[in-house]
């Protein structure tokens, strides 16, 4: 018999918070959230719906509600997953907390998508050092019902597996890609810059700030500029990278990043914030409020 889903978290040090890794699978254990669990839900899912309105990408919108996700209960995965699969082929998977990357890498390369099974505690909502099931479910989910995100996302954890192999450098490059698009990316539209990265569509301040802003840079899509930018994990983005369709990112992943990976071990890493001659810039940030260290 499985043992009960353990709640698995980030364990707070002297230097800070450490990551803890879990590979263990699991099956949602609704039956076991509890009425303070439900209202942390209702609570974010609420807030972010209504502050999301004329800056989220359509498509995300209109999937959440495709879903039926909605602020009345913690939705069921198995609910979710009957839309899901029948509409791209993905399977949403429980799990206890953060992967390591190659576990990670390997469920999206066969289209699984791993969702954090707990979610924040109250005091939380606002900033949470790790991945949730507010985050992953809200946050995530929606795109993957848009085929060719479907595709891309499955193209990343394949690409993900293949740098694995290659070594910790290669690793350094992908993770970049997947934060500035998959986390932290914005889209151009005919009715002007939309949100579609998780880590923003699931944060009321960076929802806020990546838009309205004067502070960040918002420079036009490139994938080996992207490659080689440095970001931030403890505060919002001094830069934001714009696509111009998913079919942008799905371009981009095709090609076999074997010898991309071997351009941009001869090239220096580039700061969060800076901004180089031959960028497409929709906004020069002000810079103001940054942090003179800190990017990795």
């Amino acid at each position: 018999m499985q043992s009960a889903a353990q709640r698995v978290e980030h364990q707070l040090t002297d230097k800070g918070y450490v990551p803890v890794y879990t590979t263990r699978v699991i099956e949602q254990p609704w039956e076991t959230y509890t009425a303070e669990d439900h209202r942390t839900w209702a609570t974010l899912f609420q807030r972010q719906r209504e502050l999301l309105v004329g800056r989220a990408a359509k498509e995300f919108v209109e999937n959440q509600e495709r879903f039926g996700m909605s602020a009345e209960a913690i939705p069921k995965f198995s609910d979710l997953n009957r839309v899901l699969e029948a509409t791209t082929g993905w399977t949403l998977i429980a799990v206890e907390g953060l992967l390591p990357e190659l576990t990670f890498f390997e469920h999206l390369a066969n289209r699984r998508f791993p969702v954090t099974w707990w979610i924040r505690k109250p005091e939380q909502l606002d900033y949470l050092s790790e991945p949730d099931l507010f985050h992953d479910l809200f946050g995530h989910v929606p795109l993957l019902l848009n085929p060719v995100f479907a595709d891309y996302m499955q193209a990343y954890g394949c690409g993900g597996v293949k740098a694995a192999a290659i070594g910790p450098e290669a690793l350094v490059n992908l993770t970049r890609l997947y934060w500035y698009t998959v986390e932290f990316g914005l889209i151009n539209t005919p009715d002007g810059l939309r949100i579609y990265g998780a880590g923003i569509v699931s944060s009321k301040g960076e929802s806020i700030y990546c838009l309205d802003s004067a502070a960040p840079n918002r420079i036009g899509f490139d994938l080996e500029r992207v490659m080689r930018t440095r970001y931030r994990i403890d505060t919002y983005q001094k830069t934001y990278f714009v696509i111009d369709s998913y079919e942008q990112l799905m371009d981009a992943t095709r090609p076999d990043f074997t010898p991309i990976y071997a351009r941009l071990a001869a090239e220096p890493s580039i700061a969060a914030g800076n901004v180089l001659a031959g960028d497409h810039v929709f906004q020069r940030g002000s810079g103001e409020g940054w942090l003179a260290d800190g990017d990795v």
